[in-house]
């Protein structure tokens, strides 16, 4: 049962309204004449590729030398082993090293209870002894930190990491990677989204798991249930104008017109609804298949973001590591300005 598999539907994941998000077109490539406030990168799913992660390291110190962080969208791991998290860190160490990492977690990071030991795959046998603890346990630890949700910010733009407080199959045989989250974080990140907004400040959400209706594949049925409480999600992040959640989990190939998106969310007092950008994958690449399911994007597949903050507009540009280019960028004006 490999990770597509193991999506399956879990009641109560309905996102508000349903509507129509509006993709943007890619726009050309040039140089702004004041320099952005902040500059800093979005990669989600390394998995495990370990060399890929190393290139896409190596191109963001080159185009963004002087970036400010790094947001890590969920699946570090393939598995999450300490030791595969170990060579992670490994990879950082030998640089270049961004100045700050922001670290969501994922889905794969729940993956060593299918393993009777690393080379034996046995889910016949799940949870092999390992236990929910033990699993966030080792991704506190290498975040270095207690939480799955947290806080940072880069060069002064609050950035905000969210993720599932449960593993569900250890809570409901049914379910296996739906993405569940405590009233305490829910709380929490009202308040966060609040503090900023009054500070006129835009705020970057990281998670692993993408919305219903957003982003390039969220209106696949494989990515439609992610969230056990997608309305509650949707609700706090639509409110706020100069909100961008950046999600992974899918690996969409960036080139597809819905990588970035506007989502309203009915009831939310907000018209011209919040940011939802695709941050594409580290680790192979996927695209529609036509069918209702999707297809491998061929070649060498390692994409990621750009994203600058200037005081009236944020600009996300799409990148290729792999080819070392330039894919499309959006320019996103702020509904106040810094």
């Amino acid at each position: 049962m490999e990770r597509r598999s193991l999506i399956t539907a879990a009641a109560g994941a309905v996102a508000l309204g349903a509507t129509t998000p509006v993709a943007a077109e890619a726009q050309p490539l040039g140089h702004s004449s004041a320099a952005p406030l902040c500059t800093f990168n979005v990669i989600s799913d390394i998995q495990g590729d370990l060399g890929d992660f190393a290139v896409a390291l190596r191109d963001m110190r080159v185009t963004a030398p002087h970036s400010v962080g790094l947001a890590v969208a969920g699946d570090i791991t393939p598995r999450g082993y300490d030791f595969e998290y170990a060579a992670v860190r490994q990879v950082l160490e030998r640089g270049p090293r961004p100045r700050e990492i922001a670290w969501a977690i994922g889905n794969h990071e729940f993956y060593v209870p299918k393993y009777a030991d690393p080379q034996t795959l046995s889910l016949s046998t799940w949870p092999n002894g390992a236990t929910e603890e033990s699993l966030f346990r080792s991704f506190h630890r290498f975040a270095e930190r207690g939480t799955v949700y947290a806080e940072t910010t880069f060069g002064g733009i609050p950035v905000l990491t969210i993720g599932t407080e449960r593993y569900m199959h250890y809570h409901d045989p049914r379910l296996w990677d739906e993405v569940w989250l405590s009233e305490a974080q829910l709380r929490w990140l009202e308040e966060r989204l609040g503090h900023w907004t009054r500070r006129r400040k835009p705020v970057m959400v990281i998670a692993h798991h993408p919305l219903p209706d957003t982003v390039s594949g969220t209106r696949n049925k494989l990515y439609t249930n992610d969230y056990l409480q997608a309305d509650a999600l949707l609700g706090l992040l639509g409110r706020h104008r100069d909100v961008f959640l950046f999600s992974g989990h899918t690996h969409w190939n960036l080139a597809l017109s819905d990588w970035y998106v506007r989502r309203v969310v009915p009831g939310t007092a907000n018209l011209d609804g919040f940011s939802v950008v695709n941050t594409g994958a580290v680790q192979t690449g996927f695209t529609d298949n036509g069918q209702g399911g999707e297809s491998t994007v061929p070649g060498v597949f390692n994409q990621g973001l750009q994203v600058e903050v200037y005081h009236d507009r944020v600009v996300i540009k799409a990148r290729d590591f792999a080819a070392g280019a330039w894919m499309k960028q959006v320019s996103v004006p702020l509904a106040t300005t810094m």
